[in-house]
């Protein structure tokens, strides 16, 4: 029976043996398939070799030079800068004063790209971290999270092949594809977080050198030294700062004058990596024959730091003479036999370990599972002990502790920058998680610096044949990854400052006269720095890996948007990709975000969002043919379409203006204060259009029609004026406002409202054609049954400036649905207009009870949600006045002569004068006032004309009654009683009004509609104009037939 169970143990043995070294040849395959099979050339190399070995004629060379040649001469020129860096530096040794073009040797795929990612990536975490999260984590998890990195790796390797193949991709990498996908504003975000995670890398890279340096190479460099095991973490901490920052000064220094110096040392770094891979799978290989000699020494089951003794044992016999060894005054306080010891040391014995037992030892089974634990911990190995009753002193004992707490996403923040590259890098880290846990033991894995093993790297004492081919392989590519990432960043900076997207980065754009970002380089180093004063390398990779996977993400997303978009220009060569793979790699992106550290994700992703906003805000227009255009396109689109369903809902509401501007003859906008008052209205929100008309054909004035649409869009942006521009050339001013008002928006996206200045000078006007246009454009909204706003003065409405505590008066005469109360409260809503008030006066005539309209305009307003204080005004009708009467005889005969005779300007004025000293004099005899000299009279009668009329017929005795003043003027008896009525209602109002209102900051009043017969034209524009007369900024408004205001919720 015992016979069989080692038969059984030893074909099990022999089986596992078996699997690890086949999967470690099938690694070993794959890496000389990947390294030296990949490249055409080789295999071109293969055949013409056997070519000319079999004297086969007839087939000509397919190349002049022979391709070991070609490869060396490929090797020699390596490097692992971009070729604009090689350009910069090639045309800085050019003494002339023209710049001349250097084409650099195009190295292919394999030398130029692979193997710089290899260089880059093979580097701080697999050799400095990679045992450590296998022992800590287990084999299984360590598989979870290598497997997850590289899948996101994977799936974005693919979206950036989509984007890479649709079309030429000129510099920048990854934020040139984002920024030409997703536009300026994700470009500029994701490309400065890529910018500050590769600034960050370089401060990790810097770190893993500088750790290297003083844990492995010479230890006794340290300026800061620990007196107390307590204090080791703090004193490790300040020399990596005081190091870190003198190796990034030195670096700098490197790159400031001259990345050529590191382009004749990239061959010999990229040396150091592969021979270091290679050591790692040969020391694998020959665990299985010949493990090496490094012993831990175990006290009880924990772990002990191998520094202070030689030997593993509490006593030796030396002489026959039991003595103690170094390690019992270790634990002891002195070096007695009967010394007083630590409790846990006297109750458990010392045992000697090997660390690297190899592959056939079955240790696998031990490193499956994972060991969490908080800061301080110590080591332990799964095996009995004696626990000892006292603990506190634990701490001050040489044992092996966790330096952090340890936990499966931390692991995940660390390791992600270590697959941030190609996918063989991510089939070698599956290897060496299997490699790691089968050959190592697990409490030598879970010691992140070796102190089990005399200071060693971990992974070195795997290695063959010596673990300084692991050190100084370590050491050096860490420093080519620094000098890299202090290179490329300042470049990607500068490739963004030099963009224009972002305004405060333009100084870092300059440089050097041979184009080096000096500034960009200054402000990557004091970055660098800030990383590097955090001095833990394990606190630096979740940073780093927050802004790496934000630009994976972005990358996934343009990929998934294109295709989904189908837009005509997606057309990538690289056929092997799908929306539904990058949505994933994006999801998985987003999802290690947070696994790795959520705080990290959420601070990545505001300050992403805030550069986002400030581009958008700040920035330099850029049209990039991005998607996310694309994207606005498809949801307006769908938008449209779901709005051309139904008409929108009273609750929803809002005017959406058109705003008809004038234009001088230099194509300038008349009256900006008019798109000033539209923004205030609007706040932004709804729909802008600001149209202008210009007389002619649109082919012979094309050019001004673009001119007065850049004149038209600067006045928007100076008053701050959200919306379109619509510039309309006609044969004439009239049908030109006609198609804006019929035509102007989209599907459901239409105006419902027009907003336009009220004609001041139309009386002084040589063309009536001015106000007959004004009427006109009055009726067609009207007929279209949109709402119609006109501001008079409307060059006296504020700007920009806040004002002070007043009111907006409303004056309700007609209803109109509730456009007028509706409009205050938008106004409200700007700063310009919030300390004003509202208050509401209604009209009340002699049969109305005032005190109830009160009280239901009251309940009303409460109904509507609107604050406004109510005011019910009584006009009763009285005796219609000699002022009233002579108004309208004016306007009547000048209307009629104006008919009848087609006279120019002056004999148009010259008429019209004699018919007013006509009047004025009657007028005076009336009155009985032979001592009034016949003064000029204006075409327009003032307020104060108006009430000294009203004072002198008040003169007049009480019983004289309408028809008496009839009989004293023949002229009046001929009177239209329609306009007399007209003219007394808009005198009567407008003297209440003014006297309301006077000092009112806004006047609004409901608009009258004009004559259905357009004789009366002339006569309606006079009737408007006594209304308003004597009020500075007034605001017409007529409704569109449609309530716009609710009490319903």
């Amino acid at each position: 029976m015992a016979l069989f169970e080692v038969s059984s143990n030893l074909t099990s043995i022999l089986l596992n043996t078996f699997i690890l070294f086949m999967f470690v040849f099938l690694q070993m395959i794959c890496l000389y398939f990947t390294f030296f099979l990949v490249p055409w050339q080789f295999c071109t190399f293969i055949l013409k070799f056997l070519i000319s070995a079999n004297h086969l004629d007839g087939l000509e060379e397919m190349d002049s030079n022979p391709m070991v040649s070609s490869l060396l001469n490929k090797l020699a020129n390596y490097t692992n800068l971009t070729q604009g860096v090689r350009e910069h530096e090639e045309a800085d040794e050019d003494e002339g004063a023209k710049k001349q073009t250097v084409k650099s040797p195009q190295m292919g795929t394999f030398i130029g790209v692979y193997l710089p990612c290899l260089q880059n990536i093979l580097g701080v975490i697999l050799f400095l971290r990679m045992t450590w999260i296998v022992g800590t984590a287990g084999i299984l998890e360590s598989f979870i999270i290598v497997s997850m990195c590289c899948s996101c790796t994977m799936l974005t390797a693919i979206s950036m092949s989509a984007i890479a193949t649709n079309g030429v991709v000129p510099a920048g990498g990854s934020y040139y594809m984002i920024s030409r996908s997703l536009g300026p504003e994700f470009g500029g975000a994701v490309g400065l977080c890529f910018y500050l995670g590769t600034t960050f890398a370089g401060a990790m890279y810097i770190l893993g050198t500088i750790e290297i340096l003083l844990t492995y190479i010479v230890p006794s460099a340290a300026i800061f030294k620990a007196e107390e095991k307590a204090q080791e973490a703090d004193a490790l901490l300040n020399n990596m700062r005081v190091y870190g920052t003198c190796c990034l000064t030195l670096m700098a220094l490197v790159v400031f004058v001259g990345v050529k110096y590191v382009n004749k040392l990239a061959l010999v770094f990229l040396a150091c990596v592969v021979l270091s891979i290679l050591a790692i799978y040969a020391g694998v290989i020959k665990t299985i024959f010949e493990p090496p000699i490094f012993p831990v020494c175990l006290l009880g089951n924990r772990t002990l730091q191998n520094h202070g003794f030689d030997k593993c044992m509490k006593t030796e016999i030396i002489d026959n003479v039991t003595v103690t060894t170094k390690l019992w005054s270790l634990f002891c306080k002195g070096p007695e036999l009967n010394a007083s010891c630590n409790e846990y040391f006297t109750l458990n014995n010392v045992t000697e370990i090997q660390g690297i037992p190899g592959l056939t030892s079955g240790v696998i089974s031990e490193n499956m599972w994972g060991s969490y634990g908080p800061a301080g911990m110590l080591v332990e190995k799964a095996m009995p002990s004696v626990p000892a009753s006292d603990a506190s002193q634990d701490k001050h004992m040489p044992y092996v502790v966790n330096d952090i707490t340890a936990f499966f996403t931390l692991l995940v923040g660390i390791y992600f920058p270590s697959v941030t590259g190609t996918f063989t890098q991510c089939n070698s880290d599956l290897s060496c998680v299997v490699m790691f846990g089968a050959c190592i033991e697990g409490v030598l894995l879970r010691d992140k610096f070796g102190d089990s093993v005399k200071g060693n790297l971990v992974i070195g004492t795997l290695s063959w044949p010596s673990p300084w081919v692991i050190v100084i392989g370590s050491f050096f590519s860490c420093c080519g990854a620094g000098l890299q990432s202090l290179t490329g960043a300042p470049r990607l900076l500068q490739a963004i400052a030099r963009d224009g997207i972002v305004p405060f980065l333009e100084v870092f754009g300059h440089g050097k006269a041979n184009g080096e970002p000096t500034w960009a380089l200054l402000l990557t180093a004091v970055i660098c720095e800030s990383g590097i004063l955090i001095a833990s390398l394990d606190a630096v990779a979740p940073i780093l890996s927050m802004f790496f996977l934000m630009c994976y993400l972005f990358v996934n997303l343009a990929c998934a948007l294109q295709t989904l978009l189908r837009t005509p220009n997606w057309r990538p060569r690289f056929k092997y990709y799908h929306w539904t793979l990058s949505f994933l790699g994006m999801s998985l992106c987003l999802a290690l975000m947070f696994i790795s550290s959520w705080y990290y994700a959420l601070v990545a992703m505001l300050i992403a969002g805030c550069i986002y906003k400030y581009i958008e805000y700040r920035g330099a227009e850029k049209e990039w043919g991005d998607g996310i255009r694309g994207l606005s396109l498809n949801a307006a689109r769908y938008a449209l379409i779901r709005l051309e369903e139904a008409p929108p809902h009273t609750k929803n509401w809002r005017p959406q203006l058109l705003v008809l501007l004038n234009l001088d003859s230099e194509l300038s906008v008349k009256h900006p204060r008019l798109l000033s008052f539209t923004t205030q209205l609007k706040a932004g929100k709804g729909l802008t259009i600001v149209g202008s008309v210009l007389e002619g054909t649109f082919l012979s004035r094309e050019s001004d029609a673009k001119r007065a649409e850049q004149s038209i869009k600067s006045a928007m942006a100076s008053e701050k004026t959200k919306g379109f521009c619509h510039v309309v050339v006609s044969s004439n001013l009239r049908d030109g406002f006609s198609h804006l008002i019929q035509s102007a928006g989209l599907g459901g996206m239409k105006h419902n409202s027009v907003l336009m200045a009220w004609p001041t000078n139309w009386k002084q006007s040589s063309d009536p054609q001015s106000w007959k246009n004004f009427i006109e454009t009055i009726r067609e909204t009207t007929a279209a049954h949109q709402a119609l706003l006109v501001a008079k003065n409307v060059d006296s409405f504020p700007h920009q400036e806040r004002l002070a505590e007043g009111t907006i008066d409303v004056w309700w005469i007609v209803h109109d649905g509730g456009l007028l109360m509706l409009l205050p409260f938008l106004l409200q809503q700007h700063k310009v207009w919030r300390k004003c008030k509202m208050r509401i006066f209604t009209v009340a005539q002699l049969d109305d009870n005032s005190i109830q309209m009160k009280k239901d305009l009251q309940m009303f307003l409460y109904h509507l949600r609107l604050n406004a204080e109510v005011e019910v005004v009584e006009m009763h009708d009285s005796d219609i006045s000699a002022f009233t009467y002579e108004k309208t005889l004016v306007m009547e005969q000048r209307s009629q002569m104006l008919k009848q005779m087609q006279l120019s300007r002056t004999e148009r004025e010259r008429e019209a004068q004699l018919i007013h000293d006509r009047n004025t004099a009657s007028h005076a005899a009336l009155n009985d006032k032979p001592d009034v000299s016949p003064e000029r009279v204006h075409m327009t009668w003032t307020k104060d004309k108006f009430c000294t009329e009203r004072n002198r017929n008040r003169d007049h005795s009480a019983n004289m009654a309408v028809r008496d003043l009839f009989s004293m003027k023949p002229e009046w008896e001929s009177l239209n009683q329609s306009n007399v009525r007209c003219m007394h209602t808009a005198i009567k109002l407008n003297e209440v009004v003014a006297n309301k209102s006077q000092g009112a900051h806004l006047v609004l009043l409901n608009m009258p509609g004009p004559p259905k017969n357009r004789g009366g034209d002339e006569n309606y524009m006079e009737f408007l104009e006594v209304l308003m007369e004597g009020l500075n900024r007034v605001l017409l408004v007529r409704g569109g037939g449609r309530e716009v205001i609710t009490i319903y919720s």
